[in-house]
């Protein structure tokens, strides 16, 4: 096992975890309304493209972490566990980054009207229904995962890794699934970006 990195403090660490949280769900949520009227050198849906870069880079890192600490190659796993939360923090500044120079596309609006009308339905057909539900998905569990992964990070670097492991067991798979579905709602809403 490895030797913990910080000392305990679960006061200090739920209101940091608990502030951090916060503020980013709530930048998150408050900017993804607004939309900056600027013109860029270059396609400002290029972060689009890093976000689902760096997603698909995180869940990459995840299962080679897992594979790692199955094989208790400890040192290697908090390498990348450490790489894949420095790349998740990376993209929520492109994300919103993202939502504030391109505002938002929607599947289906073929014309770019901003509006997906009654024909645009009918076209999209299950495809929309299913991109919604990806979508709803895995904005929720973004939403909710990040103090998970702290708290999991926090009790790793304590050296608590009983209680690490017992978090981690729940946290990895929601983390997956939100650093896998990211570029797949990419690639589904990428045509309808304008």
């Amino acid at each position: 096992m490895l030797t913990p990195v910080i000392q305990k403090n679960d006061n200090k660490a739920n209101w940091l975890i608990g502030i951090f949280s916060v503020i980013v769900f709530v930048a998150v949520t408050f900017l993804s309304k607004f939309t900056l009227k600027v013109e860029l050198p270059f396609d400002k849906h290029i972060f689009a493209l890093i976000n689902a870069l760096l997603n698909t880079t995180v869940a990459v890192i995840l299962v080679v972490a897992l594979v790692a600490v199955k094989q208790k190659k400890y040192q290697l796993h908090k390498n990348l566990m450490m790489t894949a939360l420095v790349l998740s923090l990376l993209f929520l500044v492109t994300y919103i980054a993202h939502h504030l120079l391109a505002g938002e596309a929607r599947f289906g609006d073929t014309n770019f009207d901003g509006v997906v009308s009654d024909e645009e339905l009918a076209v999209a057909g299950n495809a929309r229904a299913f991109y919604l539900l990806l979508l709803t998905t895995h904005i929720i569990l973004a939403a909710v995962i990040l103090p998970f992964i702290l708290f999991t990070t926090y009790r790793a670097l304590t050296g608590e890794f009983m209680e690490h492991k017992k978090l981690a067991k729940r946290t990895w798979p929601l983390w997956f699934y939100v650093a896998v579905t990211g570029p797949l709602v990419y690639i589904m809403i990428k045509p309808f970006y304008h």
